[in-house]
């Protein structure tokens, strides 16, 4: 299927990269079909939007930014989108690249969750305050021992 994006122009994605969210995101419920594509700087990947061209975010594993990451997610909630068991979660966090040069940070506190298995997926927001929606990804990475 061809997707016109955001920023690469129309790029082919496979039916295993469309994702479903059957709520939307905060803030977009009204868009529910998004491409996950390849950034152009790994391990970043790009979360398109299939109704909307011009609606894009940059994503990405949150354990790669931080180690000790942990979610606790209610069983109800995973259920309304087939997750079964551990094995058929996928994480990203959203990231947010300042235009006035702040600095770039990670949504740890409203991660994307997508069961592997049916390509649905769900925005939940986290209670626990140790996760903000503006984590630092530099200081991150380098109190990791990254640079």
């Amino acid at each position: 299927m061809d997707v016109k994006t955001k920023t690469m122009g129309t790029v082919s994605v496979d039916e295993k990269q469309i994702i479903n969210f059957p709520n939307g995101l905060y803030g977009f419920e009204e868009f529910h079909r998004y491409a996950i594509i390849e950034a152009e700087y790994q391990p970043f990947y790009w979360l398109q939007s299939l109704d909307e061209s011009g609606l894009a975010f940059i994503i990405v594993d949150p354990f790669l930014i931080i180690n000790d990451y942990e979610l606790d997610i209610d069983d109800k909630t995973l259920s309304e989108i087939g997750i079964d068991s551990p094995g058929d979660v996928i994480l990203f966090a959203i990231i947010t690249v300042p235009a006035d040069g702040q600095p770039i940070t990670a949504n740890l506190q409203g991660p994307v969750v997508i069961n592997r298995k049916n390509n649905t997926a769900l925005q939940v927001i986290l209670s626990d305050s140790k996760w903000t929606t503006k984590h630092n990804i530099i200081k991150a990475l380098k109190s990791k021992g990254t640079k």
